[in-house]
């Protein structure tokens, strides 16, 4: 069975960083695809980054240039590197994945197309 277990959440200063895992178990390395998304209170949920199986990246404008997707099969770990931390970016964080493979409609911020979450990680970053 997939799963998914996140850490590294936690509170930071402004401008502070912070890197998030997630380690996995279950998927199809050859063609899984996995992504982080964060949902603010009340609001909905939006993907801020994705990582496909050959490593190409896309990323959400809000975070571009501050935030680093990755992967390591050996350890079977997703990473989300956070730098430059701002306070809109204080929400819940969370991981996950699907096993694909991507069709030609795919969309890799679109939460839509991920079959596997993990439980989600508070982030908070203060002024």
């Amino acid at each position: 069975q997939v799963r998914l277990v996140e850490s590294g959440g936690g509170s930071v200063q402004s401008g502070g960083s912070l890197r998030l895992s997630c380690e996995f178990s279950g998927l199809t390395s050859r063609t899984s695809y996995m992504g982080w998304f964060r949902q603010f209170q009340g609001k909905e949920r939006e993907g801020v980054a994705s990582i496909v199986s050959n490593g190409d990246t896309v990323y959400a404008a809000s975070v571009k240039g501050r935030f680093i997707i990755s992967r390591d099969n050996a350890k079977s770990t997703l990473y989300l590197q956070m730098n430059d931390l701002k306070p809109e970016d204080t929400a819940m964080y969370y991981c996950a994945a699907d096993n694909g493979p991507p069709g030609v409609l795919f969309r890799q911020l679109d939460d839509r197309r991920y079959s596997y979450w993990g439980q989600g990680a508070q982030v908070t970053v203060s002024s």
